[in-house]
């Protein structure tokens, strides 16, 4: 994982001590070092390349930090919406290193077998396409980061005439293909090897149905390949599942991990290892954490960073997303740091109405609704989607949560307000690392 120091320092800081890039600024020392009350700090994501890990990957094998096995779009100039009558193709992006890399990191089972764990992930899957059997059934189907095929043959069993599955890790062709002859779906199921930017497909498609999330809903910059097969493939009116994302994010408190990690060096035996402290929270806390963390850590309404409309969004709005923020504690407690989560849901194309929408599975629907500008603050049952949540409340997913954590507490009253600003961009090295630049007083 890579970190860089400091995007921009106030001209009142000139008198503190940055670190160089590949060393992070002391998180939690902002706001009572600096005159001005701010902490600026950027985290590149920078993992799946095979090179780099978290302190989180090394606790947990599975799904690589970027993967999802189509390529993506980052350099198309110009993203044509799906509906629209111009028969243009989209700019084919570069494959690079950094891709192949990327798509090596999803030929490793584990990846997939940590993902087809996932029985709310998987089974929410196979719940949406059955939910649109109807708008599935003798259609033309894309499947775009296949992977093992899983959601291909979902929608074969849903009835789908063709689902073209297109991968470009070698799972594809070396195993994928396998699992679509063994369940005699071979004659529905075409196995594709090669970045959805490049393969050849003759004919347009009904649905397309992907798993694009990555970590913090972005991270992988998966969703422009998504962009990609939706200009160039899917027919007017025509199903995209996931059709919509939105992104969190709330400060959370979490003394335990905490403890854990850092108090453990002020008594280890008896013996008082306090020098250990600077270095155990950098090893700790310089990258972000891939952690499951309960309602109760969450210490305020979570704000919306990023609504997705998978039918209308451009790859150029991706490139960097800002979100404003403005919290007010619900309770006293220490803030250790900010946590992000995401959501997807399963809706019809724009244009269906939800009158004609098959009886929802048992358990799985639910829907966002929003409160005040941008915080969610509940969820209700409702016949418009179905939902796969990464939230602290529901069940636990294989994304977890992604937490930013503080290298030192910070002690909130109830009611106090924690103000600022948070950036999500694409690496300009690496359009599928992350940096998130967070700012906060």
């Amino acid at each position: 994982c890579g970190v860089s120091s400091l995007e921009a320092k106030p001209s009142c800081c000139d008198g503190l001590s940055f670190r160089p890039p590949w060393i992070l600024l002391n998180w939690g020392s902002g706001p009572i070092s600096c005159c001005c009350d701010r902490l600026v700090f950027v985290v590149g994501m920078m993992l799946g390349n095979g090179h780099a890990s978290s302190p989180a990957s090394r606790r947990r094998r599975g799904r690589p930090r970027g993967g999802g096995g189509s390529g993506y779009g980052f350099w198309q100039p110009q993203s044509l919406h799906h509906h629209q009558q111009q028969e243009i193709s989209p700019v084919v992006p570069p494959c690079t290193e950094f891709d192949m890399a990327y798509f090596r990191a999803y030929s490793h089972i584990g990846v997939h077998e940590e993902m087809l764990k996932d029985r709310v992930r998987t089974e929410t899957y196979r719940a949406a396409i059955m939910r649109y059997q109807h708008l599935i059934s003798d259609k033309v189907v894309l499947d775009v980061g296949c992977g093992t095929g899983i959601l291909a043959i979902f929608c074969a069993f849903a009835g789908a005439r063709r689902v073209y599955a297109v991968d470009a890790s070698e799972i594809a062709v070396q195993q994928a293909s396998e699992v679509v002859k063994e369940n005699n779906l071979s004659d529905k199921v075409t196995v594709l090897l090669g970045r959805v930017e490049d393969v050849s497909i003759d004919e347009k498609v009904d649905v397309i149905v992907s798993e694009w999330m990555g970590y913090i809903l972005l991270y992988e910059s998966m969703l422009p390949s998504i962009i990609f097969a939706r200009d160039k493939w899917l027919k007017p009116g025509g199903l995209i599942l996931p059709s919509h994302a939105s992104l969190y994010m709330a400060p959370v408190t979490h003394a335990d991990r905490y403890s854990e990690s850092i108090d453990f060096w002020r008594d280890v035996y008896g013996i008082n290892m306090s020098a250990m402290l600077p270095l155990a929270k950098q090893c700790a806390f310089e990258e972000p954490c891939i952690e499951t963390i309960s309602g109760e850590n969450v210490l305020t309404w979570p704000i919306l960073v990023k609504e997705v409309d998978c039918y209308t969004v451009t790859i150029q709005e991706l490139e960097s997303v800002t979100a404003k923020f403005s919290f007010s504690s619900m309770l006293r407690a220490p803030l250790h740091g900010f946590a992000f989560w995401f959501d997807v849901v399963f809706n019809g194309p724009a244009n269906y109405s939800s009158n004609h929408h098959l009886q929802p599975p048992l358990g799985s629907l639910v829907d966002q609704q929003s409160h005040g500008s941008s915080q969610s603050k509940k969820r209700i049952k409702s016949d418009e989607g179905i939902v796969l949540s990464t939230a602290p409340e529901d069940a636990p997913t294989h994304w977890q949560q992604t937490l930013l954590y503080l290298y030192d507490p910070i002690e909130l009253q109830q009611d106090q307000k924690i103000e600022g600003s948070v950036t999500l961009s694409q690496s300009k090295e690496n359009a599928r690392f992350l940096n998130i630049h967070l700012e906060y007083s």
